[in-house]
């Protein structure tokens, strides 16, 4: 049963006013905000301490970019191609149409701007903008999910879009026709308690939307926002659970829920502040947690493995997202045959210290230990923490920019055992990771304007999401 608190009804009532107040058009320019909405960087909840050092994570917080003449760097890739009128881009998706030889993929890219859709069935090196549905002034759309069957885009809306602030601003999701990629059309708009990041799960019938930092409304020893379910078996009509999920995660403490992966088994991971937490969202499994057999559900998850990261590996405790190579992926990280499958995490630690060298990091784990809830019974007391099997960071690395403290890892792609990973104003990095206590980078592509967010991998080539330069197609030729 779909019910509604007192609480979360405030936010999930009224979508329609919010909806005419913005800009839903397909057609004129879209106004690109800065890389953080202005304003976020002063408030109370962009300051707050998180993990070791005091970092910072309201969403993305960035330094000031270093003055002076500015390098550039690049190694075993060419820059084949791309589109800059997607400046401010955040997220790229690719939806196939047809098929045979009427099939034509389009790569959508959100950001900033809103939605924009390319077709890049005729040359995948030039993108020909072919519609788009403007939202000037939106955020974040980051690592923004799609339904690929029903042809259904969800758009995240933090609490700092259009002006807003996480202590007062609504967040929400957006569904979004794309059935037709020159005419998309705006379906509805549901409020949600949280906004930053929303997956799917269960074949994109339901919805976990998670973070930032928290409301003024919501309980005080929280850390910030966990992870609310909606109901989208009928996209036009959404309904969001009263009870979020994820709660606790942060040594009993519930926190920030930054974003979740879905691997191929179906188990979605979620990471945030505390570490990167795995669940089963359907079939019939053991619980570790309550010790009995149940049926899991979107809303009901069964908790799987996982937990915290060592700190005397990392930098911090907030952990950005995660990958598990596994089923029919285990071949694309680390040997399956001597690591197991789907026996390592891929985690993205996204931090930003006094220094790049103490800057998140890429941080590989290991999930032995944790699959009886131990990640769940966690306590500043008596913490559990994943073993930390490999780390890699962008500080001191070769085509570094040692005059650019902006240095955090971001969003990563994998694929046959090359993982790509974006570094913000450090650029795009290729790492070797077949060897997990090792990752060895072996390209890389840094602009002088960088701001990479997002590397895709689609084919021969990958796509990057840089919130400054739009979109950059880029060529290996390291292999």
């Amino acid at each position: 049963m779909i019910r509604t608190s007192g609480s979360v009804r405030r936010l999930v009532r009224g979508g329609g006013a919010v909806v005419a107040a913005v800009a839903l058009t397909a057609a004129g320019t879209a106004w690109a905000c800065p890389p953080e909405p202005p304003g976020a960087q002063t408030e109370k909840s962009a300051s707050e301490a998180e993990g070791a050092g005091g970092a910072r994570h309201s969403g993305h917080y960035h330094r000031t970019a270093a003055t002076g003449a500015k390098s550039e760097a690049i190694k075993g890739v060419r820059r084949v191609g791309g589109v800059t009128d997607a400046k401010g881009a955040i997220s790229l998706m690719f939806i196939d149409y047809g098929h045979g030889r009427h099939k034509r993929t389009i790569m959508y890219a959100t950001g900033t701007f809103g939605l924009k859709a390319y077709d890049v069935s005729a040359d995948p090196r030039v993108p020909k903008l072919v519609g788009q549905l403007n939202m000037p002034g939106m955020w974040e759309t980051e690592d923004t999910d799609f339904d690929p069957e029903r042809k259904i885009i969800y758009l995240s809306r933090d609490p700092r879009a259009f002006g807003g602030n996480t202590q007062t601003g609504e967040s929400g999701i957006y569904v979004v026709d794309a059935s037709k990629p020159e005419s998309l059309r705006h379906v509805t708009y549901v409020k949600v308690p949280a906004g930053h990041t929303t997956t799917c799960v269960n074949d994109c019938r339901y919805l976990w939307t998670g973070g930032p930092a928290k409301a003024n409304w919501m309980p005080a020893d929280w850390g910030g926002r966990p992870v609310w379910v909606t109901d989208v078996r009928d996209p036009a009509k959404p309904k969001v659970f009263e009870d979020p999920i994820d709660t606790g995660r942060n040594d009993g403490k519930t926190d920030y829920t930054h974003d979740i992966q879905v691997d191929s088994d179906g188990v979605a991971w979620a990471s945030g502040r505390g570490g990167v937490r795995g669940y089963h969202t359907s079939g019939r499994h053991y619980d570790p947690v309550k010790k009995r057999w149940r049926t899991a559900k979107a809303w009901d998850p069964v908790p799987y493995a996982g937990g915290g990261l060592d700190e005397a590996t990392t930098n911090s405790t907030f952990m950005h997202n995660s990958y598990r190579a596994t089923g029919w992926t285990r071949n694309q990280a680390a040997d399956p045959r001597r690591w197991g499958d789907g026996k390592l995490l891929y985690v993205t630690e996204e931090t930003f210290n006094d220094g790049c060298a103490s800057d998140g990091l890429l941080v590989i784990a290991s999930l032995k230990g944790s699959y009886r809830g131990e990640g769940w019974r966690s306590t500043p007391e008596d913490p559990f923490r994943l073993h930390t099997v490999g780390t890699w960071g962008v500080a001191g690395k070769e085509g570094s920019d040692p005059k650019s403290d902006d240095c955090s890892a971001h969003y990563f792609d994998v694929r046959n055992g090359v993982l790509v990973q974006s570094f913000y104003a450090q650029g795009t990095r290729f790492l070797d990771v077949r060897d997990p206590t090792n990752p060895r980078q072996i390209a890389y592509y840094r602009p002088a304007d960088a701001a990479s967010w997002q590397p895709y991998w689609h084919g021969r080539y990958v796509y990057v999401a840089d919130n400054t330069r739009g979109v950059d197609v880029l060529e290996p030729t390291f292999r």
